[in-house]
């Protein structure tokens, strides 16, 4: 079962996204600042972090870079999900290593765990053994 970390200070985004993610199937662990955002990553491992930008001690920017450094967490995909709709944001994002930037604003719920589910799917597929992903002709 995929683990999604979701580090949101907004106490209701972060609990409406838990029951969402949950109700999909996911295991769902949540991180009210940057900081505890950071720790959860490197002691849980989730399988993708939903981050936001805009959060107390440190920012979601500073987190991803220092999930993209560090050995442990370096892959696990980071998905940014804010209000922030700044090209200049988005961009700076996507140069430190998210795999996706997400106006919450622009998307409804169900749109954003589509997303995540193809984000997911995607990771999975890289790890197909080599083995059965190229068979020999007979």
């Amino acid at each position: 079962m995929a683990k999604i970390l979701i580090v949101e200070d907004d106490p209701l985004m972060s609990r409406m996204y838990q029951k969402i993610f949950t109700l999909e199937g996911y295991e769902v662990e949540i991180a009210t600042d940057g900081v505890e955002g950071l720790e959860k990553s490197r002691s849980s491992k989730p399988t993708l972090v939903l981050l936001d930008i805009m959060m107390p001690k440190m920012n979601g920017l500073q987190v991803l870079e220092k999930l993209k450094v560090d050995p442990e967490t370096k892959k696990i995909p980071v998905v940014i999900l804010t209000n922030l709709a700044g090209s200049r944001d988005a961009e700076n994002a996507m140069l430190k290593g998210a795999v996706k930037y997400i106006v919450k604003s622009e998307y409804e719920p169900k749109q954003i765990i589509d997303m995540v589910k193809e984000i997911l799917s995607g990771y999975t597929r890289d790890h197909i053994p080599l083995a059965t992903a190229q068979k020999k002709p007979v």
